[in-house]
Formats: C-alpha cells, structure tokens, sequence
C-alpha cells in the first residue's frame, strides 16, 4: 500500500508541473499563432491528463485481494496506460490534421525573445520530470510512471524541435512551424505505440521473464534433473510462473513436495519481482 501512495504523490507533482508547462505553452502558441508550440502545448497538456488517468489506475490497481480476484488488482495500472496511449493518439491526429490545413492556408506566426525564454524554461522542466519520474517508475516498478516518464521523454524532443522552429521562423522560414508541427505528431503517435505495445504484452500475458533465465536458476537447485514446459507472465514486480520439473523416480512425497518450496524460494530470491510459483513434479522416466 506504500508503494501505491508514493506513486500517487508522484504523479500529482508531476500533473502540477506538466500542466503549468501545458497550459504557458497553449496560450502562447495560439496568441503568437505557432503551430510547432501549439502542438508541443497540446503535448504537455496530455502529460497531465495522462498523470488523471495514471491516478485512477493507481487507485483501483492499491485495492487489496479479495474473493473476486484472488490475484489481485495491479493490473489495474497496466490498464490504466492505455488510457495514456489513447491521449497520446488523439493528440497526434488533431496536430497532423491542423498541419495539413496550415499547408493551404500558411499563418506565419510572432516569434520574439518571450517565445524562445518559454521554450527553454518548459524544455528544462520536462527534463528534470522525466529523469525523476523514470527513476522512481524503475525503483516501483511502476506500469504507470515508466510509461508517463516515455511520454515526457517525447516531450523533450517536441521541445527541442519547437525551439529550432522559432529560430528558423525568426530567418525567414515560417514554412518549418507547419513542417515540425506535423513531425511532432507523428513522434506523438510512435510514443502512443510504445506504450501501446508494452501493456499489451502485460494484459495479454506475454512472457515476463526469458526462459533461460528462469532453468538456469532452477538447475542449480538440487535433486532437480531437469526443466520444462516454462510459462511466465504478468507486470514486471508481480511475475507469475509455472513450470515441470523432472526428480529421481524414487524421491518420496515430502522431499518433493519439500523441493518444490525451495525452487519456489530460490526462483523469488535470485529474480525480482516474481510473486507466485507453481512447480509440477515428474517423475523422470516421464521426461
């Protein structure tokens, strides 16, 4: 339960930050008529709606084990960032849409010294979110603020695009606001993806953990003969695994039943994050 507290306060700093970068963004980029800002401000502002709906998944995902799920919620936060790969995809077609409509009827926007000071100021912002909310998402193993930390990592290089947009608009080619407006889309949509994909293979019960990894720790547990049939699944701190063990035909019922504990054991202590264990026991003439 801990753990689920210290993500919730994590992800209310971070909205306060995202969303004041947001909503600066916005309204500068629609007063000076940026597109590549207005687009990188529509970024931002799905960060913090992203941070909404990571709390809502955090929240659900904290309810403890009951009758109805005996395996518990955490899932819950997996789901809970597709939700921010949906922002992420919204956003992308509303920027590429606006592009393609700048691109017959161009606007060259007002760049001065405030719009480049706005940039930089939210640029450093992101950072310093990004790498805090990766670290913390790595050390949680948090589904969620891993996934948020990718999509502020996007918003970084949207930024740092934005920000060579304005000088190049300050030249004399405001034609690279539209262009770089439509690229930051595109990048929105690859992010979207990645988030997509990797709580897929959770929520589809991908494999959690590479089978070598898995028999070389069994292998090294005595009166285990061999190894098969290995499945894992799960998020990356609530790995489930199940597997076939071969023994000597001649191993009595308790020094089984007593063996498969301690592959259970020892598979918790040599890899983090594994929950739960189920071991069959084969004779091995049955191999």
């Amino acid at each position: 339960m801990d753990k689920f507290k210290e993500i919730r306060r994590i992800l209310i700093v971070i909205l306060f930050f995202n969303w004041l970068v947001a909503f600066s963004k916005l309204i500068y980029g629609l007063i000076t008529k940026s597109a590549a800002m207005t687009a990188d401000g529509v970024h931002s502002f799905a960060d913090g709606a992203s941070n909404i709906i990571g709390l809502v998944g955090i929240w659900a995902a904290s309810k403890p084990v009951d009758e109805d799920h005996p395996y518990g919620h955490k899932k819950y936060e997996t789901i809970a960032t597709l939700g921010i790969s949906v922002m992420l995809f919204l956003a992308s077609f509303g920027i590429i849409k606006d592009s393609f409509l700048r691109l017959f009827h161009p606007v060259v926007p007002d760049v001065n010294i405030f719009s480049f000071s706005l940039m930089v100021i939210g640029f450093l912002i992101n950072v310093a979110v990004m790498k805090y909310e990766y670290k913390k998402g790595v050390e949680l193993s948090s589904d969620v603020l891993v996934c948020d930390s990718i999509h502020t990592k996007s918003d970084i290089f949207v930024s740092s695009a934005v920000i060579v947009t304005l000088i190049s608009t300050k030249l004399g080619f405001p034609i690279l606001d539209t262009l770089v407006a439509f690229v930051i889309g595109v990048f929105i949509a690859k992010a979207g993806f990645d988030i997509l994909k990797k709580s897929s293979d959770v929520l589809c019960d991908g494999e959690a953990v590479e089978k070598a990894k898995i028999a070389k720790v069994v292998k090294g547990v005595s009166g285990v003969k061999s190894i098969h049939k290995i499945r894992t699944r799960g998020r990356e701190d609530d790995v489930h695994v199940d597997l076939h063990v071969t023994v000597n035909t001649n191993m009595h019922v308790d020094a089984a039943h007593e063996l498969s504990h301690r592959i259970s054991d020892t598979l918790k202590e040599k890899i983090p994050g594994i929950t739960d264990v189920i071991v069959h026991i084969e004779p091995s003439k049955y191999k």
